[in-house]
């Protein structure tokens, strides 16, 4: 793909200063720019690279004043980071993508499969499936009996959805990504031993969501563990049986989730994060990298930190003084010697 600073300036709505008809092929890290390639410049303590950097074009914001020559072609933007959102979409649409549907799949007679899907080498698509329209299936995926997957979905290798399970509009599952396995309920017996529950439920990943590689989404034991619209899931997280997690929620890897708790729209949890069960999360909660939820949040827009994880501002509080605590005791011993002597 080549295509000049005036094109890009013309899809980001930027201005340009410098040559207009210099050629780009592939974007680049500022600290590592080559000539044919655009970089960008959002963080101020990247600065000196702009200088420095022998990319061909570099994507400042309207306000940037350089205090050095700069030798790339500059194209000015409102939003630099939404900017590269854009780009980067342009770019990646030259990704390799697979074209029809493999003489090696296995598409069982009653599967409905929508006009434009493209479906790769030993796939496996099971009873009843229906996939939506200008879907892309990529080699070695298993579509369970009865799901329903909607328009302009990507499944990348290794994916599997269970039974029953539903997946919405314009969603993306990366590589090794289950949905639908059995959720972790067993009884308790008298013997000690654990009599496994079955687990007849479903679940329901609405439009816009795209969940990282290796992540795990279990079935409910009954009704729906749903991920609602356009939710971001990174990879390697747990999601148990019966979970809910709001609208536009991101999660950060490795973090999990235990059965039944209910996160909130717009919430943006820390990777490590982990959730006890049956909780709700408000709203708007931002939630630190490694704490603890233990309990139900009410309060919206709230941070917190922390095991067990309390209110941000807090937990920073706390954590100046218990990091002191050998010198304090030490001092209190001090001080009881002397009150002895």
């Amino acid at each position: 793909m080549q295509v000049t600073a005036k094109a890009i300036a013309d899809i980001l709505n930027g201005t340009i200063e410098g040559n207009p008809d210099v050629a780009v092929h592939a974007p680049s890290k500022i600290e590592e720019g080559k000539k044919g390639t655009i970089c960008f410049l959002a963080n101020s303590k990247y600065e000196p690279y702009a200088y420095t950097t022998e990319a061909s074009v570099l994507l400042v914001s309207n306000d940037f004043q350089p205090t050095q020559a700069i030798s790339a072609t500059l194209i000015r933007v409102e939003n630099v980071y939404a900017s590269v959102a854009i780009l980067l979409k342009q770019f990646g649409q030259q990704k390799t993508k697979i074209k029809g549907i493999s003489e090696q799949s296995a598409i069982d007679e009653t599967a409905s499969i929508g006009t434009g899907t493209s479906i790769g080498a030993f796939t496996v698509v099971e009873q009843d499936a229906i996939i939506g329209k200008n879907c892309t299936i990529y080699p070695q995926v298993y579509i369970g009996k009865g799901v329903k997957i909607g328009d302009n979905v990507t499944l990348y290798s290794g994916v599997r959805v269970q039974y029953n399970c539903e997946i919405g509009n314009d969603c993306i599952l990366h590589s090794n990504v289950v949905i639908g396995a059995d959720g972790f309920g067993f009884a308790p017996q008298e013997d000690g031993s654990y009599q496994k529950i079955e687990q007849i439920g479903n679940v329901v990943i609405e439009n816009n969501v795209e969940i990282g590689a290796n992540t795990t989404i279990d079935r409910a034991t009954l009704g729906s563990t749903i991920i609602q619209s356009g939710t971001k899931l990174d990879n390697l997280i747990m999601v148990a049986h019966n979970v809910e997690i709001g609208k536009n929620t991101v999660v950060a890897a490795q973090a999990g989730f235990a059965g039944s708790t209910k996160i909130g729209d717009q919430v943006l949890v820390g990777g490590q994060a982990g959730f006890a069960g049956h909780m709700n999360i408000a709203n708007g909660t931002k939630i630190q990298a490694q704490s603890g939820v233990t309990k139900s949040i009410k309060k919206e827009n709230q941070a917190i930190y922390g095991s067990p994880a309390i209110d941000y501002s807090n937990y920073i509080r706390s954590y100046a003084a218990f990091k002191n605590l050998p010198a304090l005791v030490k001092r209190i011993h001090e001080l009881e010697k002397k009150l002895k002597e």
